[in-house]
């Protein structure tokens, strides 16, 4: 009798434990990127009672529990916040805390400091690797991820431009129509390029290319390009032929930009004209230039693939980073240190460090949050079935103590 107190003891003990972990569990169902632990009872060894073989064996009760993180996949949902980031699958963001040390974190809750730092909501910095003129290489080693906040990108000067023109076929001789499209220069400043359309005769047009007065220099000429071009019977431009541009040459800019050489592509890709003649208004659609004026940065965002890209004022994009993704063979060796961190202990696997989706790492999903793994109906079908074996071993504590009162009463 006297094995029955510590018996049902040790029951009690194992299942405050275990409510203690249910307790956690909950409390943390709203935790992003938070696994939630299962606990693992295992039984003491059994004493022997007399000289029998083992069916005379007692156990000594439940020993200590033991408690195993889950590291299943938890939801994504797509947030929309620039700096949030979900990894897909197996791995770990990799952070480092005040003290350099390496850490490890589901959670992708990012944010910049005022330096910016890409950090945990909690202070620590993410790991990665910058990009060098918007190339990253991911097989050197990781350091913080720094966004230039306040850097500008310098203009570019406009090299080539297109646009989508039907000139009416119906037009009269002499008919005019006129195109306009912005180029920058070599400074980032913008200067509208006016193509104007005459047509001479069936299927016969005249171009001339313009640039305001104002934006030259004393005696600088306005006309930067002239020509003519030719339409066959289905509308098509036949001359000139396809892969020969049109340059315009704009020289003696006034605000002392270099002169302009650009190429005015009257051909796609695919060597389809885009100039028309059809028998329908005269119009342009989608025109085209690869210049841009000088631009801040106006947002950060991770995007697929954790790539770190600064989008400008300008409307271009830079990538600056790409973050780092630890894969661990044993997950589950890790301690946890607060923060939604974890830290790998003396039995953890050496992390390999990789770029998303290599190596046997997930996938990282930009704009998004991975959910709590705790299952709500889960833990508390667990916590009633917990709560009434504690309510059994006090049963037996206090059976064990009503049977010892009797054998004392006895002696007596």
């Amino acid at each position: 009798m006297s094995t029955a107190f510590t018996t049902a003891l040790s029951a009690l003990n194992a299942d405050t434990t275990a409510i203690d972990v249910v307790g956690n569990n909950l409390a943390n169902l709203n935790t992003t990127g938070f696994k939630a632990s299962t606990v693992d009872f295992s039984d003491l060894m059994a004493e022997q009672l007399g000289a029998g073989s083992g069916d005379s064996q007692v156990g000594l009760g439940v020993g200590q529990v033991a408690t195993l993180q889950n590291f299943s996949q938890g939801s994504i949902t797509n947030t929309g916040v620039a700096l949030d980031a979900a990894i897909q699958g197996n791995g770990f963001f990799v952070i480092k805390d005040s003290n350099n040390n390496q850490l490890y974190t589901r959670d992708g809750t990012f944010q910049l400091d005022a330096n910016g730092m890409l950090q945990t909501v909690t202070g620590q910095n993410v790991q990665g690797w910058m990009a060098v003129n918007g190339v990253v290489n991911p097989n050197g080693p990781t350091s913080n991820i720094t966004v230039p906040v306040g850097s500008t990108i310098a203009p570019s000067a406009t090299a080539n431009m297109s646009m989508g023109v039907n000139l009416n076929s119906a037009t009269a001789v002499n008919g005019t129509f006129s195109a306009p499209i912005q180029v920058y220069d070599s400074l980032g400043q913008a200067h509208t390029l006016t193509a104007t359309f005459t047509e001479t005769g069936p299927g016969a047009w005249n171009y001339a290319v313009t640039i305001p007065a104002a934006d030259l220099t004393a005696g600088g000429t306005t006309t930067v390009a002239s020509g003519t071009l030719t339409f066959g019977a289905n509308g098509q431009l036949t001359d000139p032929a396809a892969g020969a541009p049109v340059n315009l040459a704009v020289a003696g800019l006034a605000d002392g930009a270099s002169d302009m050489s650009i190429n005015w592509n009257l051909y796609n890709s695919a060597g389809n004209s885009l100039l028309t003649q059809y028998a329908q208004a005269s119009a342009m659609s989608n025109p085209t230039q690869d210049g841009f004026a000088t631009g801040q940065v106006s947002q950060v965002s991770i995007q697929n693939g954790g790539l770190v890209v600064a989008t400008y004022t300008n409307g271009q994009q830079l990538t600056i980073a790409q973050l780092a993704v630890a894969s661990i063979a044993n997950p589950a060796s890790m301690a946890e240190v607060g923060d939604n961190n974890l830290q790998a202990t003396a039995a953890t696997a050496e992390a390999a460090i990789g770029a998303s989706g290599t190596g046997g790492n997930g996938a990282i999903q930009g704009e998004s949050l991975e959910a709590s793994t705790t299952d709500m109906a889960a833990e508390f079908t667990n916590l009633l079935s917990y709560e009434r074996s504690y309510q059994a071993a006090s049963r037996v504590i206090t059976t064990a103590d009503t049977l010892a009162q009797e054998t004392v009463n006895l002696i007596h």
